[in-house]
């Protein structure tokens, strides 16, 4: 199914996400776990890759698993860092090949070493779905950031290349992480203001670990509330506490969130099943899976 069509419903929808192996020692294991979640019946999958495309060909073969194997929609990533035409428009055929109907296009994490002063083919997101949308029948989405993406001068800035995305064919957008939802809301708001009129899929992170704190504070940079800091203070040393207190709080964001309509939801459920199962027995009713909606 091409996401355009379930998103432009006014449904809720409730998603995963999980990442590809490193190596393909790791690939049983990595894969298991992602049809586990796809056991769970989401509406559909995201699957992410690594750097710089290094894990293209997995990132592949989980999604065409999660189609083939599970029945479930699959959504893969793609980047435009290091990325040339010749082999990009190799990857979007072997993508097409594998049933696979989706991608998310991205600029993409800078891997180790990367001259951005070098020839690319593809330096911004919105020249990479320019190029999938001529040159493939794949549904596009994209990433917008409710907190401004961190290497943007200020949030309008970075929603007007958001509204590139869309005039270049992007047909979606997911958020980066956020973890207060008042910073979701005024992002809507200034989003539809600018004329970005695509669904917007709410993502949102379960953080079940302390360490996993210094990560997201590097990568995004996002604000935490006083609510969210007193937890991991609370129960961070206790891993099974802060296992719980984290679904828990991911899950009342989520509750909030359709309260107020936004009806989209993406959780960065990471090849974590047991975490994305808690997520959806608790929104079992409030939001059901696609098995529970047939």
């Amino acid at each position: 199914m091409k996401l355009n069509r379930l998103l432009s419903s006014s449904e809720p929808t409730l998603s995963f996400e999980v990442f590809p192996p490193k190596t393909s020692d790791t690939y049983a294991s990595v894969a298991d776990a992602a049809l586990r979640v796809a056991d769970l019946r989401p509406h559909f999958m995201s699957v992410t890759c690594g750097a710089g495309g290094t894990t293209d060909r997995f990132t592949n073969d989980i999604a065409s698993h999660i189609i083939r194997d599970k029945g479930v929609t699959a959504i893969e990533h793609i980047t435009c860092v290091s990325a040339r035409r010749e082999s990009l428009q190799a990857h979007l055929d072997a993508v097409q090949e594998a049933g696979v109907e989706n991608v998310l296009a991205l600029r993409g994490d800078l891997p180790e070493g990367y001259d951005p002063d070098a020839h690319h083919d593809f330096r911004h997101a919105s020249e990479l779905i320019t190029y999938i949308r001529a040159n493939s029948e794949l549904c596009i989405g994209g990433a917008c950031y409710p907190e401004g993406h961190p290497e943007s001068p200020d949030v309008k800035t970075d929603i007007d290349y958001i509204y590139e995305k869309q005039q270049a064919g992007c047909e979606f957008v997911t958020t980066q992480m956020f973890f207060d939802n008042n910073i979701l809301y005024k992002y809507l708001y200034k989003l539809r203001s600018r004329g970005v009129t695509i669904p917007v899929v709410a993502g949102i992170m379960p953080v079940t670990n302390a360490a996993q704190l210094k990560r997201i504070r590097k990568l995004s940079g996002s604000h935490l509330p006083m609510k969210f800091l007193s937890m991991v203070d609370r129960f961070g040393n206790d891993p099974a506490a802060m296992r719980q207190a984290g679904v828990i709080y991911a899950t009342e964001q989520i509750v909030d969130l359709l309260a107020n309509g936004v009806t989209h939801i993406h959780v960065y459920s990471m090849n974590k099943p047991d975490v994305a199962r808690q997520i959806r027995d608790s929104l079992n009713v409030i939001l059901p899976t696609e098995a529970a909606a047939l």
